[in-house]
């Protein structure tokens, strides 16, 4: 049900392409659908990070560069419509034919995952242990990011 739901609000969200508004909010519901299937599958950490990380902040940023930019349907460009629909209809038949490729001699069988397997207990110790350099890189990342940010937004106010 939930995988419908995302397939739903997915082809909505394609098919909103000139309103960006209800196309960013059907993103929402298919970030939730997919949420939905994460606790389905007891991986509640994925869950919750798929619910803050997509459909909060994600999708907040793109509605306010939506908003910021004011769109409206005269400012796309109307003679290149059909080259956009031939690309994703290209796209989507290369796709099918790579799913069909997989799934065309049979499944695989999916090894059964030990208990507490992929847990926030788990990611915690690896991330701090084993991963810890990337993590401090990534943070020096964020932090240089957060400063430039500042330095372009003051000099603006000046």
């Amino acid at each position: 049900m939930f995988a419908v739901m995302a397939v739903v609000s997915a082809l909505g969200m394609v098919l909103n392409v000139r309103n960006t508004v209800a196309a960013s909010l059907s993103l929402v519901v298919t970030m939730i659908a997919l949420a939905a299937i994460y606790v389905l599958l007891e991986a509640y950490l994925i869950a919750v990070i798929q619910i803050m990380v997509y459909a909060g902040a994600i999708v907040v940023l793109f509605l306010f560069v939506i908003m910021l930019l004011n769109l409206r349907e005269d400012d796309f460009a109307p003679g290149r419509q059909w080259l956009v629909k031939f690309g994703a209809g290209l796209l989507g038949v290369f796709v099918l034919i790579q799913l069909l490729k997989l799934v065309g001699p049979g499944l695989p069988e999916v090894p059964v995952v030990p208990e507490g397997y992929g847990g926030y207990r788990q990611l915690g110790i690896l991330l701090y242990t084993d991963y810890v350099l990337l993590v401090e890189m990534a943070s020096l990342l964020l932090l240089a990011a957060i400063v430039g940010a500042l330095i372009l937004a003051k000099r603006n106010i000046d």
